[in-house]
């Protein structure tokens, strides 16, 4: 039999290949990486297409997190193993350019395309060897026909018009689209158990992963909104890839009144190995927060002592609220849907700046008051969002300087 498939390799200089949901300061270079084109003039071999599947396995791959903080979420990706032409592919939708313009700015607004690459199966292994983690493969319990329409699904999202896509953390990620791919390529309908009882948020299922960082915790908590705190349904979980492997090992597909299970296997192709944890800031925001809290009631007592008030201090304390607001505020206009409101604004936002060059000149202002009202609704607004660790203390010590501005 004509063996089905023609290799097209694409050699780069530097290649690109990263995994999804990675902001690495140093980027993966691996000379000789190559890119799979699968030719779509193979599908006009309907028949002899299908036959050729008999050789292949499918496996939903899943890649254990590891201690970068770029890796703290998982992988997964795709495999095509021909065990008869030795063809083994991994196929990944978290391929990127981080040399392209504003791409970390594109990335905070949503705005950050990523695509499917296609690498050698030796080289993916070797990336998530290399750094401790785990790769999981779940072998899929497919038949010929349904490898048929993955493959031509394949050859369609790899050609060049298609294979790239406006990513988005929550809602299309490198978990979503091989599960996507897959359910579309099935003749029936793969079922789900589902998990009673277990309804955690956006947010909740973030913090799990960043448990063991915390300023990573806080950085996530302060950009996401009240959105981020809403119930999860399961198939929303799956954005994780450790609840899509969850949810594929209890999966069932239905078709013409019969069920099958949809992983046939599972194995680990790559044993967890040795991780490094890299520290983090010696402080955690909670004790920033409280020194920032015990630095504000010596302030206070001293100025209680001496009836005035320190406009330096003041001046500091209303830059930097208004910087973060400023942050605050342009995530409003992301199109990360979990950013778009953010109760935390209520109280960090641009307005102190428009009243800073009276409290610079000693003026009286009206911002103390304001700043007092602000802080009761963000107070209010906490029942209904997650605020960031620490951030209420943070909120505490503005209230002090409103309160001594009030007695003077």
């Amino acid at each position: 039999m004509k063996k089905i498939g023609i290799k097209r390799f694409l050699l780069q200089n530097i290649s690109y290949f990263c995994i999804v949901k990675h902001l690495r300061k140093d980027f993966c270079t691996f000379l000789g990486i190559i890119l799979m084109i699968l030719p779509l003039k193979a599908a006009a071999q309907d028949s002899l297409l299908t036959n050729a599947m008999d050789s292949v396995e499918v496996s939903l791959l899943t890649c254990s997190p590891h201690e970068e903080i770029y890796s703290l979420y998982g992988h997964t990706a795709l495999r095509w193993h021909d065990l008869r032409t030795q063809e083994d592919l991994a196929f990944n939708w978290g391929v990127f350019n981080f040399k392209k313009p504003y791409f970390v700015l594109r990335f905070v607004f949503g705005l950050t395309d990523y695509e499917l690459g296609a690498v050698p199966m030796k080289y993916f292994m070797e990336e998530y060897r290399q750094v401790g983690s785990s790769v999981t493969e779940q072998i899929l319990n497919l038949t010929a026909e349904e490898k048929r329409n993955l493959y031509l699904a394949l050859v369609k999202n790899l050609q060049p018009e298609n294979r790239i896509y406006r990513y988005n953390y929550f809602y299309d990620n490198c978990s979503t689209r091989p599960r996507d791919i897959i359910e579309q390529s099935i003749n029936g309908k793969v079922e789900y158990a589902e998990k009673e009882g277990f309804t955690p948020s956006y947010r909740d299922m973030v913090r799990v992963c960043t448990r063991n960082h915390p300023w990573a915790t806080f950085g996530n908590d302060i950009l996401l909104g009240v959105r981020a705190d809403f119930a999860t349904d399961r198939r929303q979980q799956e954005f994780l890839p450790d609840h899509l492997l969850y949810d594929f090992d209890r999966a069932q597909i239905y078709t013409d009144g019969e069920y099958r299970p949809l992983v046939k296997e599972r194995r680990t192709i790559v044993p967890a190995g040795v991780q490094v944890i890299e520290p983090d800031f010696l402080f955690t925001p909670s004790e920033c927060a409280y020194a920032l809290l015990l630095l504000s009631l010596v302030i206070l007592f001293i100025e209680w002592r001496k009836k005035t008030t320190f406009r330096v201090w003041d001046t500091l304390l209303m830059t930097v609220q208004g910087l973060v607001g400023s942050v605050l505020f342009v995530m409003l206009f992301s199109q990360h849907p979990t950013t778009s409101t953010n109760l935390q604004l209520l109280l960090f936002n641009p307005l102190p700046f428009f009243f800073l060059p009276a409290v610079i000149r000693g003026r009286s202002t009206r911002w103390w008051i304001l700043q007092a009202a602000l802080f009761t609704l963000f107070m209010i607004g906490s029942l209904f969002q997650s605020y960031a660790e620490g951030m209420i203390i943070v909120a505490l010590c503005l209230l002090l300087r409103s309160a001594i501005h009030f007695k003077n």
